[in-house]
């Protein structure tokens, strides 16, 4: 059970962007261009995730790099919203916890935000980065990842990943035949996680899995609409679901 006097207003100032993915199931759209650089509702993947960052007040963002890697950093370098530091994998992919570890091992020992670049999402009433933020507790929590509810996830079409307790505690599908809650893409952790792991090449499921094992792994459910564009397809269905969110004006007929 989480110690709600633990909780309080947490400043989140920095954060990491997983980009370094190869983007096969875009493809044709990522045969010249990175997917983080796909345009979904007239801004770029990679935009709406660093967008939704400098909103909840992070000033300093790290992204991890690997296909077609120099669009990516010529692509940021005109941001003077956010200070942007690249995590360079060209040479090897890390897997997403090797990639992290790497990313983040200049940060301050302070909770920061982990974010993929194939998806986002599109906030109700509550912001989503800045509840996660909010629901921290250091003594109790080695992460938080924000989820959806299978109604409210576009593009996806999975049995779900997570059955969440009434504290908040996360654990596996399993055997279950679904899961109410998706993995929506964000993560609130501290890099000292990431810095104890021996391993270089690793998966985020890793460390989920450890915090499971400690009742530490606690989840966010996101207020308003998660979209995973996997496809050239889900383009099309994200932008008509954002359209009918109220997240982008309807086209003129």
């Amino acid at each position: 059970m989480v110690d709600k006097s633990q909780q309080g207003d947490l400043k989140v100032s920095h954060a990491m962007v997983l980009a370094a993915g190869l983007g096969t199931r875009m493809r044709p759209l990522t045969l010249l261009k990175p997917k983080p650089l796909v345009e979904v509702g007239g801004s770029t993947l990679l935009d709406h995730a660093v967008d939704g960052l400098v909103t909840a007040g992070v000033s300093h963002v790290a992204i991890n790099v690997h296909y077609l890697a120099q669009q990516i950093e010529d692509h940021v370098a005109s941001r003077g919203d956010i200070t942007v530091s690249i995590s360079d994998e060209r040479a090897e992919l890390l897997d997403s916890g090797g990639g992290v570890k790497q990313a983040v091992e200049d940060f301050p020992d302070h909770p920061c935000f982990i974010l993929n670049a194939d998806s986002f999402w599109c906030d109700g009433k509550q912001q989503s980065l800045p509840a996660m933020a909010g629901m921290w507790d250091d003594q109790a929590m080695d992460m938080v990842l924000l989820l959806a509810r299978h109604e409210d996830a576009v593009g996806f079409d999975g049995k779900g990943d997570f059955h969440m307790a009434d504290g908040g505690q996360l654990t596996r599908r399993g055997d279950a035949d679904s899961a109410e809650f998706v993995y929506a893409g964000a993560i609130l952790a501290r890099p000292a996680l990431f810095a104890s792991e021996p391993a270089k090449v690793f998966s985020l499921n890793k460390l989920f899995d450890a915090a499971i094992a400690e009742g530490r792994l606690f989840g966010c459910v996101l207020d308003g609409l998660w979209l995973h564009v996997g496809t050239p397809e889900a383009i099309g269905e994200s932008e008509a679901a954002m359209t009918e969110f109220g997240s982008l004006p309807a086209p003129i007929a």
